[in-house]
């Protein structure tokens, strides 16, 4: 079993801004349709307001299953994405049964509490019927040091879900630097996480290319040093179709066509969605949906 001390966790920043600066040259594909259609599917549609409640939510199903139905070309996103006690009523009102049902779990978004109380939310989550569940690292733990409890929280979680996919949220917003970013991803991937996702949406700033890089970057030496294959999944701020091309160029770039499907990688948004779709169906921002 690899640790972190395996790895070489510096970070090269003029690199970073370097191999940046290329993949923004290459023309991203915004008219390309069935490309556009493909970023749909990697969507993973999400609600976390104070204010979802059930009626919402199952409009939210409705307007999936009712996407599917009308527009038959369109796969449909991923995922629906809500909080735990909601995760019964997406179970209750999803048709499609090739869109996942995630939740959020272990004390989402601040991870500021008992990790025997997360591990019974995020179990309760996956008995109401979630496929995934996405959880933050206690990110002030982490800045303090205290690697031991990290990975400790993240391997108990994994091991008490077993085959239920386990996204870990770095919050890169809230970390120091790209070297720190770094050190996270790989702790995080040791530890057991399916996927590494940069933000919870809650703190600014959300993703960023700089630190998505560095989690690809990650992601690929962790996979040349083991062949075990890690998924990504940006979000936080993510509303536009030319942002979400370029988290789709940097997977494509570093990472490779292996990684540009839903089984590992995901694009977490709201607002996108729409906007996609009118992209898609020359219809303007304001689709109909979401």
């Amino acid at each position: 079993m690899k640790i972190l001390s395996d790895f070489n966790l510096a970070v090269d920043g003029h690199e970073v801004e370097r191999f940046l600066g290329q993949v923004r040259e290459v023309p991203l594909g915004a008219e390309d349709k069935e490309l556009l259609k493909k970023i749909f599917s990697l969507i993973d549609l999400t609600t976390l307001s104070e204010r979802d409640n059930i009626e919402n939510v199952a409009r939210l199903c409705e307007q999936v299953n009712m996407l599917t139905e009308s527009y038959p070309s369109v796969r449909g996103p991923a995922a629906i994405c809500v909080y735990p006690d909601l995760v019964s009523v997406v179970k209750e009102n999803l048709d499609n049964p090739l869109v996942n049902i995630a939740s959020v779990g272990g004390g989402f978004p601040s991870s500021q509490t008992f990790t025997n109380v997360k591990v019974l939310e995020i179990e309760q989550a996956v008995r109401e019927g979630a496929d995934e569940i996405d959880y933050v690292i206690p990110v002030g733990k982490f800045l303090m040091g205290d690697l031991e409890y990290v990975q400790h929280e993240i391997e108990l979680i994994k091991e008490r879900i077993g085959s239920i996919l386990l996204k870990v949220i770095l919050e890169t917003g809230s970390l120091e630097d790209l070297p720190m970013i770094r050190k996270a991803s790989l702790l995080a991937i040791i530890s057991g996480a399916d996927f590494i996702k940069t933000s919870t949406g809650k703190v600014s700033p959300g993703a960023t290319p700089e630190a998505f890089t560095v989690m690809c970057q990650s992601i690929r030496d962790y996979y040349n040093s083991t062949g075990k294959k890690i998924g990504i999944k940006p979000a936080g701020g993510i509303s536009d179709t030319e942002t979400a091309l370029l988290y789709y160029s940097i997977v494509k770039e570093i990472l490779g066509a292996d990684w540009l499907n839903a089984e590992r990688f995901r694009i977490g948004a709201s607002r996108l969605a729409n906007v996609i779709l009118g992209n898609i169906f020359d219809q303007g921002p304001k689709f109909g949906y979401f």
